[in-house]
């Protein structure tokens, strides 16, 4: 989450050429600070997929007289550069990650996949020098150079958890870039027995954000095959595991239903 004014408000909205950018347009007077809690917590769970950009209208009233803006709270995306209007007043947490969701399908189509930079609160505080290779290829946008460079620290470490982590965030980037999302998922409900396709649709469906969906996906995969094609499936399971945050609620009920298809 990134303080926006009018000062660095360009910069941002530049960022939407690599990643998504989320702008939340707000007023502590307008008793809305659920929401803005809402936003936050899902921009952190989100892992960079979006940057969250908080504008206080109170302070920065010229940005919201540039985008016409009535009232608060109002939430914008911007993809490449493209303003879209996402929503105005409050709305569940529930609620707001579905339209996050269609902005993050958007900009998957549109080919704007990146990794925001996490926003520290220790402005000084040294990126760790382990990732600098992976992250440098990430941010080049080579995500199978990034996934070599991972592959290199989980050789010396395999326990390393954010190396995990990131060669699996690196590796569905590399995959979902690589297709077509509308045709893939065309494709996997045309032919329900093809597994590559039914693995890339839930590439797609986790990278907008439909990760209940995507997971229901690859275990009604494995529940429904057997020998490699089951092993692939629950591979491809736990790979898309390592890309959420652990105590998710999603990957926790994924978790207990790849158990019983499993056994």
């Amino acid at each position: 989450m990134l303080d926006v004014t009018e000062a660095n408000f360009d910069a941002t909205v530049q960022l939407s050429v690599k990643h998504p950018v989320v702008i939340e347009l707000y007023s502590p007077r307008a008793n809305a600070q659920a929401l803005s809690d809402d936003l936050t917590a899902i921009a952190n769970a989100a892992g960079g997929k979006f940057l969250l950009g908080r504008v206080n209208v109170d302070v920065s009233g010229q940005i919201a007289q540039a985008f016409g803006i009535q009232a608060v709270p109002t939430v914008l995306g911007v993809v490449a550069g493209q303003l879209l209007p996402l929503f105005q007043g409050t709305k569940t947490r529930a609620e707001v990650e579905a339209v996050l969701g269609q902005l993050l399908a958007a900009a998957a189509q549109a080919g704007v996949t990146g990794i925001a930079d996490p926003v520290s609160i220790d402005a000084n505080a040294a990126p760790d020098p382990r990732f600098g290779p992976a992250d440098e290829a990430l941010e080049a946008g080579d995500y199978a150079a990034a996934v070599a460079e991972f592959d290199k620290l989980l050789a010396a470490n395999p326990a390393d958890a954010e190396a995990k982590a990131g060669r699996a965030q690196a590796a569905l980037l590399q995959r979902v870039t690589s297709v077509d999302a509308r045709a893939t998922l065309l494709q996997a409900a045309t032919t329900p027995g093809d597994i590559d396709a039914q693995l890339a649709a839930a590439d797609i469906e986790i990278t907008g954000g439909k990760k209940s969906e995507a997971f229901s996906r690859i275990i009604a995969v494995i529940r429904d095959n057997t020998g490699a094609d089951k092993e692939r499936a629950r591979v491809r399971l736990l790979e898309l595991f390592e890309t959420l945050p652990a105590s998710d609620p999603d990957v926790a009920r994924a978790r207990r239903e790849l158990m019983t298809a499993l056994f």
